[in-house]
């Protein structure tokens, strides 16, 4: 009997049609909550209101409202995705699946980077494809971003980009069955401001049942800002509005506007008599709450949830080498980072150095960097969890070095997710502007960091031993 070359599914809320292909099933933009329009981009996710009939799922979703990135000669659209692709019902997922049966397979939901600014389920770096060949259901996942995600505003819950996945993580546990994921078997991981969120959600009571495992790539459990610091970019953003900052108002402009006001919010200086700026003025958005992550796991699952979590060895570089200021910075720059992210940056400078004897100001100033956005923050989640979980925390380091840019690139920030994903031998990752550069990727490495997600995902171990405080240990992946 021949297969259905179109693969249906019923859902709760309404049946959808998808592709299939060699590595399994592929369905694309199902909503998991009514499209945020209005004064609903202020509003928390709303239940999606089903439709009738069969809804077509082959076709990438639109995108929520985003700028354009750019990073010089290196292409990061791979990462960034398109852009702002217009269209109300970007609250979706996209679902990779072995196959739409009663598999009960492992499931793996991704929660894109972009610095709480950009991102979509359209970026070609989060390819599902190896993933469902090796049997784990991919979900990933849109979410809202800049104002309608993450301002803080009177009248409208904090952390609404933040509510979306919660409420995608929601819609995994009502539906994932009908795609042949088992729910009680689902793992969240995300990368950059993808991995702060799930970070954050190993925090939050409502996630509590929710997802078993967490991995966070390069994130920060101390990332999110007081509400000090947001109420500052609050009122930038309302002042450029000429608005109040109130839910209300905001309600009533465009998203066409909130665009053209993001470069008046980006280097306000947030440093408070409590907090430096955990993003060091990269972007004027993050999570918005009174106690970091890393200090509040007890409130959330994070006690019962394994977590794998590292960063990479050159995060920094991918803010300096691209803009050619790896080469140019000076003594003075690297003493200016540090001032953003320590009240003694002379310290911090001199303890980078000790262990950087031979490193120029470039690459100083990136070491800086890497620590205060990631480093330092994840080191604090790591023994946070260590010491909740008893064993269930296992810690890796990602070392190798992007040829791309002259071979200046480096192990920076981004460059683990195509082993992730394993595909690291795809050509346009190797271009001129790529970002693994010219070289292959070495033999087997994409093989065995996607093959350690996949194992974490499915039984909790890597394939190295758990983190210990007493003893402490990060895996090396690459270098």
């Amino acid at each position: 009997m021949p297969q259905q070359a179109e693969p249906i599914v019923e859902t709760p809320v309404g049946a959808v049609r998808g592709v299939r292909d060699r590595f399994g099933e592929l369905y694309r933009a199902v909503p998991y909550a009514a499209a945020p329009t209005g004064a609903g981009r202020f509003a928390p996710p709303a239940s999606h209101p089903g439709w009738s009939g069969v809804r077509d799922a082959t076709a990438p979703s639109p995108t929520a409202p985003q700028p354009a990135r750019d990073f010089g000669r290196l292409d990061m659209i791979p990462y960034f995705g398109p852009g702002w692709v217009r269209g109300e019902e970007y609250l979706t997922v996209d679902v990779r699946t072995p196959g739409a049966d009663s598999g009960k397979r492992p499931v793996m939901v991704f929660v894109h980077g972009g610095g709480f600014v950009t991102g979509s389920t359209r970026a070609a770096l989060y390819d599902g494809r190896p993933f469902a060949r090796d049997g784990v259901v991919l979900v990933t996942v849109n979410y809202r971003v800049g104002i309608p995600g993450f301002l803080d505003l009177e009248g409208a819950p904090a952390n609404r980009g933040l509510l979306d996945v919660l409420a995608a993580l929601g819609w995994v546990q009502d539906t994932i069955a009908a795609f042949g994921g088992d729910p009680r078997n689902v793992t969240l991981f995300g990368q950059s401001a993808g991995a702060t969120i799930t970070g954050a959600l190993l925090a939050t009571p409502e996630a509590k049942g929710l997802f078993r495992r967490a991995i966070i790539q390069s994130g920060s459990g101390t990332g999110a800002f007081t509400p000090e610091q947001a109420h500052r970019v609050t009122a930038a953003a309302a002042w450029a509005l000429g608005v109040p900052p109130t839910a209300e108002a905001f309600a009533e402009i465009p998203d066409e506007r909130f665009l053209e006001i993001l470069p008046d919010l980006v280097g306000i200086d947030l440093r408070t008599a409590t907090a430096t700026d955990p993003l060091v003025e990269l972007s004027p958005f993050s999570l918005v709450l009174p106690v970091q992550p890393a200090d509040a796991l007890a409130e959330g699952p994070a006690g019962e949830v394994d977590l794998l979590i590292g960063t990479n060895t050159e995060e920094g570089h991918l803010y300096l080498v691209p803009q050619g200021k790896l080469e140019s910075s000076t003594d003075d720059d690297v003493l200016a980072v540090a001032a953003k992210i320590d009240a003694d940056p002379t310290a911090v400078v001199a303890a980078h150095r000790a262990t950087r004897p031979g490193a120029t100001p470039g690459e100083l100033r990136s070491a800086v960097l890497g620590e205060g956005l990631f480093g330092a923050g994840t080191a604090r989640m790591i023994e946070a969890h260590a010491r909740l979980s008893g064993g269930r925390t296992h810690v890796y380091s990602f070392g190798h070095r992007s040829t791309a840019l002259d071979g200046r690139l480096g192990a920076t920030h981004t460059v683990e997710l195509p082993f992730v994903f394993d595909i690291a031998d795809e050509p346009w990752l190797h271009d001129d502007t790529g970002l693994l550069g010219p070289d292959p990727a070495p033999a087997g490495l994409a093989a065995r960091v996607h093959g350690a997600w996949v194992a974490f995902a499915t039984h909790g171990d890597p394939g190295w031993a758990a983190y210990d405080p007493r003893q402490p240990h990060a895996e090396a992946l690459g270098g």
